[in-house]
């Protein structure tokens, strides 16, 4: 079992990689457990946001499971298969397949995801709770430097806007 650093300077010398990390762990955990409760799941949320002209979509054409892959792969993990996650949504009648295997969203499928999306801001509020909005800029903008200290590609990050999740 490990302890916590006593001071700052011990607490500067813990390696990022490990902080980041379980971090990462944490705050998917909790987003994952708080949309299943809510009946969803995340990929699944993505796959609509993916297909929806109210959301992510650019012109709100169908999209095979591959594209979908595609479209979502800096932030699917590696258990996620969108595959399964369409039948399943398919089964809701949240989307629709046509003959050349293109998923289309659905009304319903849309009201789903309308649905969830409001509750984005409340699962946000929480994982941000008692940090101010200065203080989680600070902290994308160290991350941000410490990948381009190790050669990676920062980007302009993920566009989610207010439905992010």
């Amino acid at each position: 079992m490990t302890t916590q650093p006593r001071s700052d300077a011990e607490l500067a010398a813990q390696p990022a990689a490990y902080w980041t990390g379980l971090a990462y762990e944490a705050l998917i955990a909790f987003t994952r457990a708080r949309q299943a409760e809510l009946g969803f799941t995340q990929p699944g949320y993505w796959l609509l946001r993916n297909l929806s002209p109210n959301d992510l979509s650019p012109d709100g054409r169908g999209m095979t499971v591959p594209e979908l892959q595609q479209a979502m792969s800096a932030y699917l993990r590696p258990e996620d298969d969108v595959a399964a996650e369409a039948e399943d949504l398919l089964e809701r009648g949240w989307l629709r397949r046509d003959d050349t295997g293109r998923l289309w969203i659905t009304e319903a499928g849309d009201e789903a995801r309308a649905t969830l999306k409001r509750h984005a801001p409340a699962i946000r509020a929480h994982i941000h709770q008692g940090i101010s909005d200065a203080d989680y800029v600070t902290t994308v903008k160290v991350l941000q430097r410490m990948i381009r200290n190790t050669g990676g590609a920062v980007g302009q990050g993920l566009s989610f806007g207010s439905g992010r999740l």
